[in-house]
């Protein structure tokens, strides 16, 4: 009897072993099948790529650059450092495959085509875009959201505030990913695609992407600054800020916030926590 149930014991053991295993590669399969898939249909895409140099890639990529800077205010050498960077001047499998420059992971709004590969963890999910036109356009949208919000204060040519807010956004873990970004725009003189802006066309510029951003309020499920409380929103108070700038990022007027908070005058503290919605 005691043999007959360590023998049923091992079949147990054994079987969920081999079920474990299963799941496993039925993961890795499923990542592969999928990579095979999106090769496929960008073979022609794949087949006619073309190596590039810093250079060319500069030049193939500079005024979708620009087009952003002057949609967004993201300057355009920023934009253009950071694609040579995580794309590997054009060279790297995902822009090559999927036609993603940023290294763009998926979010659970996604819903377009995935490709994976070991980043963080093994089968990382990023996103594959039919150009790389698409590519540019998604990393401004990806950085219209409540972390980045504060960037686009900056003026438009302001590409040492933005390598470092990106960093201090949360944008990347590298501790030198500023002047990473700083290093190849001046080795390269990205800064000449920039531009200033006047007064009047920053204070409108403005305006129209925090009020995209403020949309998205409530959207992003992982955006740690605001919290709920009852009815209203807080918000918390970090480097750079100032009453003015919290009422335009939340549409609303100085005054509604000093009233909504009580404030006797216009002086916020960094880490002071702030209702933001009436």
């Amino acid at each position: 009897m005691l043999k007959n149930t360590s023998y049923w014991l091992l079949l147990v053991v054994v079987l969920s072993a081999c079920s474990t295993r299963k799941k496993v590669f039925s993961s890795t399969d499923v990542a592969r099948e999928n990579n095979k898939r999106v090769q496929n249909e960008n073979r022609q895409a794949i087949g006619s790529y073309s190596t590039y140099t810093v250079n060319s890639y500069i030049d193939r990529f500079k005024a979708i650059a620009v087009q952003e800077m002057n949609l967004y205010g993201i300057p355009a050498s920023i934009t253009l450092a950071q694609g040579l960077f995580e794309s590997g001047f054009g060279n790297g499998e995902l822009a090559k495959v999927a036609n993603n420059h940023f290294g763009i992971k998926c979010t659970s709004d996604w819903k377009g085509r995935s490709y994976f590969k070991d980043d963080d963890n093994v089968n990382d999910c990023f996103r594959v875009y039919n150009n790389p036109e698409d590519s540019y356009r998604d990393h401004s949208e990806f950085l219209k959201r409540k972390r980045y919000a504060r960037l686009f204060e900056l003026d438009k040519n302001d590409y040492v505030g933005w390598a470092y807010g990106l960093k201090e956004a949360g944008y990347a873990t590298n501790p030198q990913y500023p002047q990473l970004l700083i290093n190849a725009i001046q080795k390269y003189h990205l800064d000449q695609f920039d531009r200033p802006e006047g007064e009047i066309q920053k204070i409108k510029r403005e305006d129209r992407v925090l009020s995209q951003i403020n949309q998205k309020i409530g959207k992003a499920a992982n955006d740690s600054i605001i919290r709920s409380t009852s009815a209203n929103k807080l918000y918390t108070v970090v480097t750079g800020d100032t009453l003015y700038s919290v009422s335009r990022r939340f549409g609303l007027t100085v005054d509604e916030l000093r009233a909504l908070n009580n404030l006797p005058d216009n002086n916020i503290k960094i880490g002071q926590q702030i209702i933001v919605s009436k």
